[in-house]
Formats: C-alpha cells, structure tokens, sequence
C-alpha cells in the first residue's frame, strides 16, 4: 500500500495567517494617506505644513483672491517652496514663508531640493 501524501487532492493551498495579516497589513499602509497625500480635491485653508516626511500636507489648497498662505516647516530638514518665475522661499527647520496671491489660477510648486517628493498646488479663486 502506498502513503497518501497529507496535501494530497487538496486543489488550493490557504496561506499562512501571518502571511495574510501582513499582506493586508501593507496594502492598507500603502492605500491610506493623511490629508496632504494624493491628489484629492483640494483643502480650504491658508497654513501648509511640511511634517517628517518630505511633503507638503495639505498637497493641494484653495484660497480666494487676496488671501496669504504660510508654509511651516516642522521638519529636521531644509526645504523651500518654489513658484515657476520666482525665487525659492527657504526654510530652515521651524522656519515659515509666505506669499500672498493677487490673481486667481493654479499655481504648483515644489521644494527644488526635493522635487520628487515635494509638490503642491494652490488654486487661487475669485477676481
């Protein structure tokens, strides 16, 4: 009589429960973002902050016309924010910059220090 291998006329293998926990562990690590993550619609707000982690959170905001928005750094790093056509606002770590914007549109930007990580728009509106 021949052994029947335990695995035998199974058609699919379960994995592992610490290997599904881990899988499902990673995808919502990497599915979930804090507001500044991803491109979503944009956020009402004046304040930028540039936390631990090489991003402007929010990414995207919406200002009227008129309005000031600060960028805070609260990073161990120096960043700064770039506008096509002008000079990059620095920020040493704790620092902050500012600019007002006068006219509507959109208008992205970037840390030049760190362009791949660093992006953001604001979308200025009214007249």
């Amino acid at each position: 009589m021949r052994p029947v291998h335990p695995s035998a006329g199974a058609s699919r293998l379960r994995p592992a429960p610490l290997a599904a926990l881990i899988v499902l562990a990673l995808a919502t690590l990497l599915g979930c973002s804090s507001s500044g993550a991803g491109a979503g619609e944009p956020v009402a707000t004046t304040q930028v902050q540039l936390p631990r982690s090489y991003r402007f959170d929010p990414v995207a905001i919406t200002v009227p016309v008129g309005a000031t928005v600060t960028w805070t750094n609260d990073d161990n790093f120096t960043h700064n924010v770039a506008f096509e056509g002008s000079e990059p606002m620095k920020l040493s770590p704790g620092a902050t910059a500012t600019r007002t914007f006068d006219t509507a549109g959109t208008f992205p930007y970037q840390c030049t220090l760190h362009p791949q990580d660093m992006q953001g728009t604001v979308e200025v509106s009214g007249s």
